[in-house]
């Protein structure tokens, strides 16, 4: 026993001889004095020049260091500078081998980050060249990876570690990138913790300020939270997140907006593991929640949770965040907007179930997926009704198609610069396969009912596959293909209509009532280029149609041909009441589609004792129609005895023409030509001159019966033959 006591005597002297070699050293040796060696030794293995402007302190018991004022310079410009550091760490928890920090307190921190033309930071310049990093390199003393250190040993207990305070203040960051003019600065940054142990929660704070120039913006920030890290390392929990960003600038314009964080996440990194519940994210008036559990976090994580965003003003978030309105035409849409989806998939897929998005008054249903390897998204979605009317800017009043108080930049011609339809790189990489429908959609005043829509695109290729639904008593189908693998992309479109009536269509569309009847058509066009003046330009197709059953309105063409008949017959129209319409059968021909000029040379129609035939062109560019239609006769027209149709106007042409601008008044394009009647003249004419060889032939016949069988006996034959020569 006597031996075990002189041991553990002996063990205590050593620890009171080493606390007395420490005390001593601490209170003979001045490390001021090592201020040179220290700054010497910086500047050989480093390009920075280390000024030490400061005191040097250090303490016994708490066993701390001190420095203050240190400075380093790189191409002499300041790196690094620092006011104070002080670290103060519990001698006696170093001998009990659970070390203990009394306080790390860091103040002052200064660090100046910079890129230049050619994107070099200041950063890859510190170490000299040739300067290699000597561990792992098989000089002596290199640790050996494959080898026990014996820290951290397998049968080892976890390390205890323990710091009381934690405080860093007036720390600050500045970055400038010449190469595109941006510079970020974090200044004012501190961050204050205390009793920070492991396997515990401890208390965490940060402030701090970022302000950037472009654009010129600044973000203040708060962060609580409480955390806490297992004594392996590889778990983490944060609770009692709450965080502040308030934010100003170019950007945001005379508003100041603030964004918030709350919620609490753990993660285990061994496991790749991550939940975050009751997470809420706010951005002036817009709010999200979500619970979300991450599985694995490479490249294919699993993710399931819930995420929603509950009813929300677009209209204030925009003026809340500084952001131009949006003029809508209805001022009461953009008001009630919403989220909420279940989240889950395979490994590397989100999918949503349970998705529903409400827009206004329109809800949609259905589900989606988003595949993280390359973006891919899968979306079937169904809605109710939508007026998308209701969504375009305003109608200008009094004509005023101005935007704003200063006019728009213009083209050299007055007109305003042309720009691109699509951005092409995106469509390149655009992976879609999505299912639409809609009960009722409003467009353009146009009420669609059944709507149907598939879209897909891959490889640069995107495809229409069926658009389709059920307006004015008829239907409608299209197909459409954009292949945009090329910087001049290509355009195909195929449509097919079936009865839709035209009256009501035109007159919701454009308020243009000149037409009526079942169309059906069908539409075959291709084109190419990225601007609508290209596609117009390079448009080739060809659209055949038909009408039955419809009417020309607001224009009588059968009173443009009597007065062609009556010149004819060399009397006076005598009706004045004539209509304001025109009824017709079956009205088809094919448009020629080159460019911006629709050609037709077939145009026929079936009309009351006429048939309609024409030809000629509209000038989509120019607004424009001009056309030569023809009324042939071919029986009776009308009561007006002005407008008999004998023997010489029957099957001759009446000519109309259609001539004009169709954005302007539509009900005056068409009128009688009388240039052209000089042609009908003739035709008039020569009908008369087969008359008068009709009734010679005639008279020649009934001479020459008289002359043989008599008066009596020749008359009755001249009126059995008078059928055979009429």
């Amino acid at each position: 026993m006597k031996a075990v006591r002189y041991l553990v005597y002996a063990v205590l002297a050593l620890i009171a001889l080493a606390v007395i070699a420490v005390g001593v050293a601490v209170a003979v040796i001045n490390p001021n004095d090592y201020k040179p060696q220290i700054e010497a030794a910086v500047e050989k293995q480093t390009n920075l020049d280390l000024v030490l402007a400061g005191d040097i302190s250090w303490s016994f018991i708490p066993l701390g260091l001190e420095l203050n004022q240190v400075e380093a310079k790189l191409e002499d410009k300041r790196f690094v500078a620092l006011e104070q550091l002080i670290a103060e760490l519990d001698f006696w928890s170093l001998v009990s081998m659970t070390p203990q920090v009394n306080t790390f307190l860091l103040n002052g921190l200064e660090v100046n980050l910079e890129a230049n033309e050619q994107g070099e930071g200041n950063w890859t310049r510190i170490m000299k060249e040739g300067q290699t990093d000597t561990q792992n390199t098989g000089q002596p003393g290199a640790s050996d990876p494959g080898q026990d250190t014996g820290a951290g040993t397998a049968g080892g207990d976890p390390l205890n570690f323990n710091v009381e305070s934690v405080e860093i203040s007036n720390a600050n960051v500045h970055y400038t990138d010449r190469s595109t003019g941006q510079s970020v600065t974090l200044e004012n940054f501190g961050a204050s913790a205390s009793n920070i142990t492991l396997g515990s929660e401890f208390p965490l704070s940060i402030r701090f300020r970022v302000e950037t120039a472009q654009p010129a913006m600044t973000v203040d920030g708060t962060i609580d939270a409480r955390l806490s890290a297992n004594e392996a390392l590889n778990e983490f929990a944060v609770s009692g997140l709450e965080a502040v960003f308030d934010l100003a600038g170019e950007p945001f314009g005379d508003k100041s907006p603030r964004a918030e964080l709350t919620g609490s996440l753990n993660a285990n990194l061994e496991q790749e593991t991550a939940d975050l519940k009751g997470f809420s994210a706010s951005l002036a008036n817009l709010n999200a929640n979500a619970d979300l559990s991450v599985k694995g976090f490479g490249d294919s994580p699993s993710i399931s949770g819930k995420l929603e965003i509950p009813e929300f003003s677009l209209k204030a978030l925009l003026d809340n965040l500084g952001q131009p309105a949006i003029e809508t035409d209805d001022p009461d849409v953009l008001e009630a907007i919403s989220f909420n989806a279940n989240l889950g998939g395979d490994p590397g897929v989100v999918a949503l179930s349970g998705l529903t998005i409400g827009l206004d008054d329109t809800t949609f249903n259905g589900e989606g997926s988003y595949t993280l390897a390359n973006g891919g998204l899968v979306f079937d979605l169904q809605g109710d009704n939508l007026n998308a009317d209701r969504y375009l800017p305003p109608a200008p009043e009094n004509g005023d198609t101005s935007s704003g108080d200063s006019a728009p930049e213009t083209a050299g011609n007055g007109q305003q610069p042309e720009t691109d339809l699509l951005p092409l790189e995106t469509v390149r990489g655009l992976v879609l396969d999505v299912d639409f429908g809609l009960g009722q959609l409003i467009v353009s005043n146009l009420t669609i009912n059944e709507v149907t829509a598939s879209v897909v695109a891959e490889n640069g290729v995107l495809k229409l596959d069926e658009f389709s639904g059920k307006l004015y008593d008829g239907g409608f189908g299209a197909a459409a293909t954009l292949d945009a693998r090329s910087d001049n992309p290509k355009w195909r479109m195929n449509a097919d209509v079936t009865n839709v009536q035209t009256l009501p269509l035109l007159t919701d569309l454009a308020e243009v009532d000149m037409l009526g009847g079942g169309a059906n058509l069908k539409m075959n066009v291709t084109s190419s280029g990225n601007r609508i003046s290209a596609l117009r330009n390079n448009a080739d197709g060809q659209i055949t149609f038909n009408l039955a059953e419809g009417e020309f309105r607001r224009m009588n063409l059968t009173r443009m041909a009597c007065q062609g008949i009556a010149l004819a017959n060399q009397e006076q129209l005598t009706t004045s009441d004539w209509g304001t319409t025109t009824p017709f059968n079956d009205m088809s021909g094919t448009l020629d589609i080159n460019g911006n000029i629709l050609n037709n040379r077939n145009l026929t129609a079936a009309l009351a004792g006429m048939r309609l035939e024409g030809e000629g062109e509209v000038d989509l560019q120019k607004s424009t129609v001009d056309y030569e239609v023809g009324l042939r006769i071919v029986g009776e027209i009308h009561r007006d005895e002005a407008c008999r149709v004998t023997e010489y106007v029957e099957n001759v042409v009446i000519p109309v023409e259609c001539r004009g601008n169709f954005a302007e008044e539509p009900g005056k394009l068409c009128s009688f030509d009388g240039s052209r009647f000089r042609d009908t003249l003739k035709d008039i004419a020569t009908n008369a001159a087969k008359a008068k060889v009709k009734r010679e032939a005639e008279d020649k016949v009934k001479e020459k019966l008289q002359e043989k069988l008599g008066d009596e006996a020749g008359k009755k034959v001249q009126d059995a033959l008078k059928g055979l020569f009429k």
